[in-house]
């Protein structure tokens, strides 16, 4: 009774944060890329939606189960971005119930593991991976993540080759979810340690026990690791150097502690700053180190402590910044994962400090209730700011400097509602911050478009296309403005390029039928047009079906 309880208390709390999402609309950050402008999601789940969710690498990852459940949501809600939200906070409520029931099976201690689920579950960290559609991933890893390490529990309380087969498949569909749970086989090493301490009970060399029952988890993560690396086009990090990178990571590492413990000024991106004092990398690496000492000192007083720091820091390894995607130096829904070690320390850690019983029993409920509550008053707030792009790109301004993917963002959200010359001013900004930013180029000129000043337009995207040539949308949109200004054989080359580079592309297929139409070509115009509807554009067929030009 009193487990059923805490479920729905569990429960209750994430609601009262995150039931505002569902009247939440799609930003203009990736959620287009996912589920707006994605033709593929848009016929729900088929054998064709299937086959391209196990084939694609459409927006630089590979993760065919986000694909599949953004189909269902599709299915159900249509463009309904309220419906998508809702999922993700589904997810959520789902994962800090396995979170609770893992370390309530794993510990008996009820009350420690419900502080280790609630603090996860409504810290204002979590609202990025929450309430952001296109992190569907996040939310879906994670759930298979923890269910995977449920099962590994059960697992260990009684192995047989079932029971490791389905831990395996579990690992395999969170994998193929989102990569970032490539560290779970370390977890399962640490939780064997403590606690379920199947490392005093081992009579074999624990290493090679070890090994022997954690590799075909180390394989499945090393093959999806090099899969994340592979179609990452910009893995390298081009623009910020790898020197710039391995200053960052241990000033990140260590930013995400002080945000764990002081919430303060989130962002949806964290510009790389333009230099970072030595002072800070070298008190950051220092700081590191010596906590890292101390809780390998003490592990055999305090395991508890020794895995919930190693389980922060072996998950947030691998998205420190050394190797990343991307211009942003940290991100927090890097911080998903990673939180629950640090709830571990203080569940386990904080009761250590205070030695009376009577007074720990007065104290901690209470304290740890008030903090619960700050946190939830913190987290309902930050998640406000993801109602639309304009309110979430402001308020990144405000607490952020020369952070041009707010700008970029913001621009794109007030070009959306015709505030054209405001969002040029945004991206003249976006291009003074970052000049190598080819998406500032193609934004700005499809702004310039609107004001048919065509000429500065085509300049743009010149520039965009020289910046990123092999990215179809820029040749798409300086095809669109040459056909505008009449010049339709040059416009035709560009649709012809960016088709070359995206065969799929509907709005190309659409422009080119219009402008083979216009100019007499009817065969090859209704075969376009075909092509578009077939894709889902089917605007210039249906005209085209009217005038009689094509059946």
């Amino acid at each position: 009774e009193r487990i059923l309880i805490i479920y729905i208390v569990l429960a209750a709390m994430i609601l009262a944060v995150y039931w505002q999402v569902s009247q939440f609309d799609f930003v203009n950050l990736d959620d287009y890329v996912y589920v707006k402008e994605n033709s593929h999601i848009a016929h729900g789940i088929t054998l064709e939606g299937i086959r391209w969710a196990f084939s694609t690498t459409y927006a630089e990852f590979w993760h065919p189960l986000t694909w599949l459940s953004l189909m269902l949501d599709y299915q159900l809600y249509g463009l309904n971005a309220g419906g998508y939200h809702m999922t993700n906070v589904i997810l959520h409520i789902l994962s800090t119930l396995l979170l609770f029931r893992l370390f309530n099976r794993m510990t008996g201690a009820i009350w420690k593991s419900a502080f280790v689920a609630a603090f996860f579950a409504i810290h204002p960290l979590r609202v990025e991976s929450v309430a952001w559609i296109a992190e569907r991933k996040d939310v879906l890893s994670l759930f298979l993540g923890i269910l995977t390490l449920c099962l590994y529990v059960y697992y260990t309380e009684k192995p047989d080759i079932k029971k490791y087969l389905l831990v395996l498949f579990s690992f395999a569909c969170s994998l193929m979810s989102k990569s970032i749970v490539v560290t779970m086989p370390v977890i399962m090493i640490l939780l064997d340690y403590w606690p379920l301490k199947r490392f005093d009970s081992s009579k074999d060399n624990s290493i090679l026990w070890q090994l022997k029952e954690k590799t075909p988890f180390f394989i499945l993560s090393a093959f999806f690791s090099i899969i994340t690396i592979l179609v990452q086009p910009n893995s390298t990090g081009k623009g910020v150097t790898l020197g710039v990178r391995l200053a960052n990571a241990p000033v990140a590492f260590v930013t995400y502690l002080e945000k764990t413990f002081w919430p303060h000024d989130l962002a949806v991106f964290y510009p790389f700053p333009s230099q970072i004092p030595m002072w800070q990398i070298l008190g950051a690496s220092l700081l590191t180190m010596i906590i890292s000492i101390a809780v390998i000192v003490m592990v055999k007083r305090l395991p508890y402590i020794f895995v919930g720091w190693f389980w922060y820091v072996m998950t947030i390894a691998p998205v420190i910044g050394i190797i990343k995607v991307g211009n942003h130096a940290m991100a927090d829904r890097y911080h998903y994962i990673p939180s629950i070690g640090l709830a571990v320390i203080l569940a386990w850690g904080i009761p250590e400090l205070i030695r009376n019983e009577e007074r720990r029993k007065k104290t901690l409920f209470p304290a740890g209730l008030v903090l619960l509550v700050i946190l939830s008053i913190l987290s309902w707030k930050q998640c406000g700011y993801w109602e639309n792009s304009i309110s979430l790109f402001n308020h990144t301004l405000q607490i952020t400097k020369n952070n041009f993917i707010a700008h970029d963002g913001l621009g794109i959200a007030l070009l959306e509602e015709g505030k054209t010359e405001k969002a040029i001013n945004h991206f003249s900004e976006v291009i003074r911050i970052n000049p190598n930013y080819a998406n500032g180029y193609n934004n700005r000129g499809i702004s310039y478009c609107s004001f048919v000043n065509y000429q500065h337009a085509i300049k743009d995207f010149n520039k965009a296309i020289q910046l990123k040539p092999g990215y179809a949308p820029f040749f798409y949109h300086r095809g669109s403005a040459y056909d505008k200004q009449g010049q339709y054989q040059t416009a035709i080359n560009d649709y012809n390029e960016a088709i070359r580079l995206k065969p799929d592309y509907a709005d190309a297929y659409n422009n080119r039928a219009f402008v083979y139409l216009e100019q007499g070509a009817k065969e090859v115009g209704c075969s376009d047009a075909r092509k578009a509807c077939g894709l889902g554009n089917c605007r210039i067929l249906k005209g085209a079906q009217v005038r009689g030009l094509c059946h």
